[in-house]
């Protein structure tokens, strides 16, 4: 008597399908794997607008605006292969006399973060940063623009 395995390799089948939506349902729920965060915050002076401009490898997130006291942040996912943002700040009304460039995200690669917040607060002397657990801490001066 020969035995059919042909039931035997759908059940297979099904249960690997459901597998699989079981984890991509999974993955995607940000309960379980936030995403992460970058925020700017313009502590200037009351008539100092902010200019952000913020650029990964694969996005470039466009020039946004901030009037004191107003809140710029974008959320993503960490890339396995090093997910970095490198942002420029210009201050200093009307001419945005004064500039700043730096990374204000680095994560990924070997270890994928969930989660992770990086506040930037601009104030008159510098740039302030914090994840948020703990009191700013000015990570860079102002340096001045040539203006032409």
């Amino acid at each position: 008597m020969r035995r059919t395995t042909k039931p035997i390799k759908t059940i297979y089948c099904l249960s690997y399908f459901l597998l699989v939506i079981v984890l991509c349902a999974g993955l995607n729920n940000e309960d379980l794997f936030p995403k992460n965060s970058v925020e700017f915050t313009n502590a200037l002076g009351p008539e100092n607008i902010l200019k952000i401009h913020c650029v990964s490898k694969d996005d470039d997130l466009g020039y946004h605006y901030l009037r004191h006291g107003r809140i710029y942040s974008f959320r993503f996912d960490d890339s396995v292969l090093k997910t970095k943002f490198d942002c420029d700040l210009w201050q200093g009304s009307p001419y945005y006399k004064f500039h700043a460039n730096f990374r204000a995200y680095e994560g990924g690669g070997f270890v994928v973060h969930n989660g992770k917040k990086n506040f930037w607060e601009t104030r008159e002397d510098g740039i302030y940063f914090t994840h948020g657990r703990e009191i700013p801490k000015l990570e860079y001066k102002w340096s001045r623009e040539e203006i032409i």
